[in-house]
């Protein structure tokens, strides 16, 4: 008998064939009564990370002239070991999503438990029933080297499953919506043929109704608005999809003050996403080599970033911190690479400066076990001998999100170096890229296949105590901006740490005083991009020397 466990340990058992017969009996008496309360039946396929709070905005949405629910919402997840939790959780009205976001939790809770508008299921005949589906299925680029973005490939191996499960399901008035980030022409290239020949094998003549809209949605405290009330990107495969997908959008989605952009092809929309996230991992790489610049030449790249921002068409600027991170900008320029080449048939390179923004992006944060290296032997110190502290696992400020983090390259590559490894982070109660590395995001996948020494990196649990982290070591690595770490007080991290300490400043957090402090303690001290940091140094030296 095989288990899906949640991640805080309940066991569910996988369903039947008995359990799928039952399920979809269930899922067509509950549309027949939904659909004579007027409302459309919205398939989400994919209860993930976007699929999740799509589901609930879908679900709490309602007629803007009656004020009444008009969608009912059928959320369907594939039934592994992995995943299949989700499920009950959902229809307990619990989010399978842990978010800062407090509108979160209530929102699936409402449309469950309260509203009774949406659903959870693990039937792919669910999609029988759907007048709207919403396609969120993961679709991943793999990096086969670190560094090399042109060695590695996009894994579409599940959306084309998925497509081909959809064209032998769904009614030919259905419209499928794909929300997921995918290679430019997926819709076209891939989605289409697939549902087109599915369709001819079941006698239907008529074409399928294709559209494409990918989601912006940010972690953090506006999770749930960064789906429903921001701008959103629409496109379909002929006018009427276009029509179709323009009103569904329009009745879920705040288009009132974030209006629709309708472009004339799925293509559009879909490379609109990559290169939105493209340009955004660009301008972070740009900075890379100036941070380099400043660190060797005595400048502080951050007063730097500050002083220009002032000028309004350059205040995008963004200090690149040890990595950009997240779901998105480490992958999707890949997407467009792959698709150019293996959807669209070109052979020659026209791409230089996507690949190279993200090789930048995924390497910088080894320049961080650099600068711990060379702080410790500044204080006759080396790595293998010491304890180093990191200081935030998330790829960002003040959320619990670690997936492809710039600080696991800093773990990964201090642990290779020999160092002991603690980790705090006020938002993160389980880092599962190093607690789960052998199946996790995928078995084989994890990052620890680029580094030497990684087997007990399994081992590490995340010190909820900032005091406990920091006791007996040698260095700490501030790789986060988390607001705990704002203010830091050097007198009191010594303290905590139990003596003199190397300081590693990820993101320009401490301040010129502060610097100051740390060296009048006796500590060292190193920044990505703070090349004066010396001058603070050598300030304190000859006053120490004058006295």
């Amino acid at each position: 008998m095989e288990y899906s466990i949640s991640p805080d340990g309940e066991k569910f058992t996988l369903p039947t064939d008995e359990d799928y017969k039952q399920e979809y009996e269930k899922l067509v008496k509950l549309a027949d009564e939904q659909r004579k309360m007027g409302r459309e039946i919205v398939v989400v396929m994919g209860l993930g990370f976007v699929g999740a709070v799509m589901a609930g905005v879908v679900a709490d949405s309602v007629d803007k002239d009656t004020g009444k629910s008009n969608k009912f919402v059928i959320g369907m997840q594939r039934p592994s070991t992995r995943s299949f939790w989700k499920i009950p959780f959902f229809n307990r009205g619990i989010s399978p999503v842990k978010a800062e976001d407090p509108e979160v939790e209530p929102l699936i809770e409402r449309c469950v438990m309260q509203k009774k508008t949406m659903i959870a299921t693990f039937t792919y005949d669910a999609l029988k029933l759907a007048d709207i589906l919403v396609v969120d299925v993961q679709c991943d680029f793999l990096k086969e080297d670190l560094g090399n973005l042109r060695s590695g490939n996009a894994d579409i191996s599940a959306l084309e499953d998925s497509f081909k499960i959809i064209g032998e399901k769904i009614s030919p008035e259905c419209l499928v919506l794909i929300e997921t980030t995918v290679p430019p022409g997926t819709t076209e290239y891939v989605a289409y043929p697939h549902i087109k020949k599915a369709f001819k094998k079941r006698n239907i003549t008529s074409e399928p109704q294709l559209a494409h809209s990918y989601e912006r949605v940010m972690p953090g405290k506006n999770y749930v608005s960064s789906v429903r009330d921001f701008w959103r990107v629409c496109s379909g495969i002929n006018e009427e999809s276009r029509e179709k997908v323009s009103r569904f959008l329009s009745e879920v989605l705040n288009v009132e003050e974030y209006p629709l952009t309708v472009l004339d092809r799925p293509i559009e929309s879909e490379t609109c996403k990559i290169v939105e996230n493209s340009y955004r991992a660009t301008i972070l790489a740009f900075l890379d080599e100036w941070s380099l610049f400043a660190e060797t030449n005595g400048v502080d790249l951050v007063k730097v970033i500050d002083a220009i921002k002032i000028r309004p068409t350059h205040n995008n600027l963004i200090f690149p911190g040890p990595g950009i991170g997240g779901y998105c900008l480490p992958k999707d320029g890949g997407l467009g690479l792959w698709a150019y080449k293996h959807l669209l048939g070109f052979e020659n390179d026209i791409f230089k400066i996507t690949p190279e923004a993200i090789n930048i992006n995924d390497t910088r944060a080894l320049h961080v076990a650099q600068l711990v290296r060379d702080a410790l032997r500044n204080m006759g110190l080396i790595v293998a001998a010491c304890q180093v502290t990191l200081l935030g696992a998330s790829y960002r400020e003040d959320v619990a999100d670690t997936r492809y983090s710039g600080s696991e390259i800093i773990v990964r590559k201090l642990t290779e170096m020999g160092a002991d490894i603690k980790v705090h982070d006020p938002y993160v109660e389980h880092w599962w890229e190093l607690e789960k590395q052998e199946s996790y995001p995928a078995a084989g996948l994890s990052w620890s296949r680029f580094f030497r020494n990684q087997e007990h990196l399994s081992e590490i649990r995340m010190i909820p105590d900032l005091e406990d982290s920091l006791n007996g070591s040698d260095a700490v690595v501030i790789a986060v901006r988390h607001k705990q770490y704002l203010n830091l007080n050097p007198d009191e991290v010594v303290e905590m740490a139990g003596g003199k300490i190397a300081v590693i400043d990820c993101f320009g957090i401490l301040d010129d005083s502060t610097i100051e402090r740390y060296f009048e303690l006796g500590c060292e001290v190193k920044g990505l991009g703070r090349g004066h940091i010396n001058r603070i140094k050598d300030k304190v030296r000859k006053r120490q020397q004058a006295s």
